[in-house]
């Protein structure tokens, strides 16, 4: 799996690989019950912080995405990695877009309520 971070986004180096290994998923390069690279090794050949990269990978446990085990590392999950992971980048894509226009949190929020509810 090939990571790419830019230290000149806006975007936090933790968000970046997050969303690296995100798009790994959906899009089937990355298969459930492989392992992510170790943390302090991803942060060495990155050159960022082990912290940093624990951040990213933290943030796909929250997902649903990968699973942090002691002594094994991050490893993605068998439940439906890829269909979720896709769902992730399109709410992403939806966050990006509602703040291009300017709109608040709020108002994303009573957006998407309202299309739950089939307005």
């Amino acid at each position: 799996m090939l990571f790419r971070v830019d230290p000149g986004s806006a975007v936090p180096l933790a968000d970046q690989i997050a969303a690296c290994v995100r798009g790994a998923i959906a899009d089937g390069t990355v298969r459930p019950g492989e392992r992510l690279p170790a943390a302090r090794a991803l942060g060495e050949s990155l050159g960022v912080n082990v912290h940093t990269v624990l951040r990213g990978y933290q943030r796909l446990r929250e997902e649903g995405l990968i699973e942090l085990r002691r002594g094994r590392g991050a490893v993605v999950t068998g439940d439906q990695p890829t269909a979720r992971a896709r769902l992730l980048e399109g709410v992403q894509g939806l966050v990006d877009q509602a703040r291009a226009l300017g709109l608040s949190d709020e108002e994303v929020l009573t957006l998407v309520r309202t299309r739950l509810a089939g307005g």
